[in-house]
């Protein structure tokens, strides 16, 4: 791990001390903040740490990524298993859950992190954009991580690994 992931020599030895699981959250959050391109190799603990449960009824398969364990759980009742919003809750929805296959495209062939993040996290409404249909994972991260050290960042990896996931299965 780099200085640059964690911070000085003094940050580090804390980091250390707080165990494996906080340098991977920390050297993680690091790299989204700094957009380096070293969130990959967190993918796959992240979510794998998750009970099993929880809102979504959907197991992932074996040797999932981090970023599919958490769609899985809390996306893929209403988005469905593959993303094109089809999802078994999808029908019983006033508005049909969007593709998520398809973000990228119907935004010019970007996929806007900054803006999925927030999306996913929901506490920041903008009211031109009007109601709200889907959760705020947001809340309900920081319930599921109430008391847990540095829940916070944990929420946001959460969130930046679930869509780190849904850029790869954006159709070309």
């Amino acid at each position: 791990m780099t200085a640059h992931a964690v911070g000085n020599a003094s940050s580090r030895g804390r980091a250390r001390r707080l165990g494996r699981c906080t340098v991977v959250i920390a050297a993680a959050v690091a790299a989204v903040l700094a957009g380096d391109g070293t969130l990959a190799p967190c993918r796959a603990q992240v979510g794998a740490e998750i009970a099993p449960g929880g809102p979504g009824a959907v197991p992932s398969r074996p040797g999932a990524t981090g970023g599919e364990v958490l769609y899985m759980r809390y996306c893929a009742s209403c988005h469905g298993v593959t993303g094109h919003g089809d999802g078994p809750v999808a029908r019983e929805l006033r508005k049909p859950p969007p593709d998520l296959t398809l973000l990228a495209a119907r935004n010019g062939g970007k996929f806007d992190e900054r803006s999925l993040v927030a999306v996913i996290d929901g506490r920041r409404s903008i009211a031109a954009h009007g109601g709200r249909a889907m959760p705020v994972w947001g809340d309900v991260f920081d319930t599921e991580l109430a008391g847990a050290p540095h829940a916070q960042r944990q929420n946001l990896l959460r969130s930046t690994v679930l869509v780190d996931w849904l850029r790869s299965i954006q159709e070309r």
